[in-house]
């Protein structure tokens, strides 16, 4: 299966457009700080994503579990974002449910690669 075609990875690439989407309307002093870590974080769990698809069983956890932590990390720099608040909690929710979404997505991947 081409890696593109996972789930997961369309989950993050949906993920990365909103926040593309939401830079326009986010201050200029929160764009190259906090939202730009959001952005990095989203780009990295994408790049893991895509670097475990290619991966053999053996090195595939570790690489997921990776993934996981930056998307743990990701979690809190969006809370960030609502809390002084440079988005507003209609985007926040948005946000958050994606995030959540790939969260058990890869919790199930990680899962399906100890168990095999």
């Amino acid at each position: 299966m081409n890696d593109l075609d996972i789930p997961i990875f369309k989950k993050t690439y949906e993920l990365y457009k909103l926040l593309h989407e939401y830079r326009k309307s986010v201050p200029k002093q929160d764009r190259y700080t906090v939202f730009e870590r959001c952005e990095i974080f989203v780009m990295a769990v994408t790049e893991g994503v895509i670097q475990a698809g290619t991966e053999s069983k053996l090195n595939k956890v570790a690489t997921l579990e990776h993934v996981s932590l930056k998307l743990n990390m990701l979690r809190v720099f969006i809370r960030l974002l609502k809390d002084v608040k440079t988005i507003d909690n209609k985007k926040y929710v948005t946000l958050e449910n994606i995030v959540d979404e790939i969260g058990r997505m890869l919790g199930g991947w990680i899962k399906s690669c100890k168990t095999t």
